[in-house]
Formats: C-alpha cells, sequence, structure tokens
C-alpha cells in the first residue's frame, strides 16, 4: 500500500475489491490476496477516521 495513501483513494479501492468479489470476478487464487489486500485498506480507513475524530476533538477542545 502507498504511504501517501488517501482515505478517499483506499475507500475507492475497497469499494473495488467488494465489487469484484460480489460479482465473482477474482480466480480462487486471486481471493485470498484481494482479501488480505481489504483487510489492510479496512485497517487504514478505520485508522484514519480514529485519527480525524481525535483531531477534531482536540480542536474542538482547544476552542472552549
Amino acid at each position: 500500500m502507498k504511504e501517501n495513501l488517501k482515505y478517499e483513494e483506499a475507500f475507492a479501492q475497497l469499494q473495488d475489491i467488494v465489487r469484484k468479489m460480489e460479482s465473482d470476478e477474482y480466480s480462487i487464487d486471486e481471493i485470498a490476496v484481494q482479501l488480505k489486500t481489504a483487510q489492510q485498506l479496512i485497517k487504514f480507513c478505520k485508522d484514519k477516521l480514529t485519527k480525524t475524530e481525535e483531531e477534531i476533538q482536540k480542536i474542538q477542545a482547544d476552542n472552549m
């Protein structure tokens, strides 16, 4: 996964993987690889959302 990956890009990649899995576009050999990639993208997105939420809370706390 790219170091400078943006949330929107990661989410789009994840949506693409899900779409292809749902429509059986992956071979048996590709499924495990794509599932691992999806897990990494999910973790990246969750971490990014958590970090952003923490930053927003800090900004709000600083303004009070």
